[in-house]
């Protein structure tokens, strides 16, 4: 099982990098990076609790793999919320950060008082150490925790498939799919007696469905951002990139009335405007040239044109 976890450590240190040469140079979301970097060190936790040899070192990777559990859980009900279409205050934000820290001060008091853990002993198994525990009281507030931002994720995602707000039904799909897997791991490794932790796996897969979410993302500009004077001209979307949110306003101004194109034409559109050559849009965007070849004729399509020069006609240049 140590060779289970090491490859699971190794994914879990390749996906942020995927992450960030894939979608977080367009995306900047903050709050997915975190789940990447606290998944990682989970499994790290699980790794090294894997080869302890001691009580006390396998308590400390225990505490290590706790301490990325119980912010993970913050930083999904934000992404989910996001993507959902729903927008948080500062404030909140800090309530949850400050809850997590509370859960996690709660899991220090292992191997020293009998609040969380009442008694716990490794055993090995499939050459791999298990913490054999016996909870305490304080770990009733754990499952309160955990649980309840299991139901608020389920509400959020709930409250999106009735308003349609900002997102569509499949995306909501995809959420509920990666709460779902989730609750129903963590719901059988609570009831079953497992000798292998399948949350570092569920984990991975929920690092996955939201790489593959923000990559499809990319091409979109979150709504809320676009002034309401122009929000009819614009189908879509969803980027938060305030830089690249002022672009497409003036660009959007100047289209014609009824006229309504998607976020990656609109960043064409932008490159063509300023003169660029189909490479160096390409090379801008981090598309290859057939890519941009695509989408430029799905522009000139849009914008009823057969060349540059009618778009710039079109723009007054």
């Amino acid at each position: 099982m140590t060779i289970a976890y090491s490859i699971i450590f190794v994914i879990s240190i390749l996906l942020p990098v995927i992450f960030y040469l894939c979608v977080h140079k367009k995306q900047r979301e903050i709050w997915l990076f975190a789940i990447y970097f606290l998944v990682g060190i989970v499994n790290l936790g699980y790794l090294l609790l894997s080869v302890s040899k001691t009580i006390d070192f396998a308590l400390t990777a225990n505490k290590i793999a706790y301490f990325g559990q119980v912010y993970i859980i913050s930083c999904m009900f934000i992404i989910i919320s996001k993507l959902c279409g729903f927008t948080y205050k500062k404030w909140l934000v800090g309530i949850l950060i400050a809850v997590a820290t509370i859960m996690f001060l709660m899991v220090l008091t292992t191997g020293h008082l009998d609040w969380y853990y009442e008694s716990v002993k490794i055993i090995e198994v499939d050459g791999a150490t298990k913490l054999v525990k016996e909870y305490g009281p304080l770990h009733s507030f754990y499952l309160i925790y955990i649980i309840a931002f299991f139901i608020a994720m389920i509400v959020v995602i709930s409250i999106s498939f009735i308003r349609n707000k900002n997102a569509s039904s499949k995306l909501s799909s995809l959420m509920l799919v990666v709460v779902l897997s989730n609750i129903g791991i963590w719901s059988i490794e609570k009831i079953i007696a497992c000798n292998f932790e399948f949350l570092s796996v569920s984990y991975l897969m929920s690092e996955c469905v939201f790489l593959f979410v923000y990559w499809l993302l990319q091409d979109y500009i979150r709504i809320s951002d676009i002034p309401s004077n122009i929000e009819e001209k614009v189908s879509v979307i969803f980027v938060d990139n305030k830089e690249e949110q002022n672009k497409v306003q003036e660009i959007i101004e100047c289209l014609p009335e009824g006229f309504v194109l998607s976020a990656r034409q609109l960043e064409v559109l932008e490159g063509i405007l300023a003169g660029k050559s189909r490479k160096d849009i390409a090379h801008d965007l981090y598309l290859s040239e057939n890519t941009v070849k695509m989408h430029t004729s799905s522009l000139f399509k849009a914008l009823h044109v057969s060349s540059r020069e009618e778009i710039y006609a079109l723009f007054k240049l």
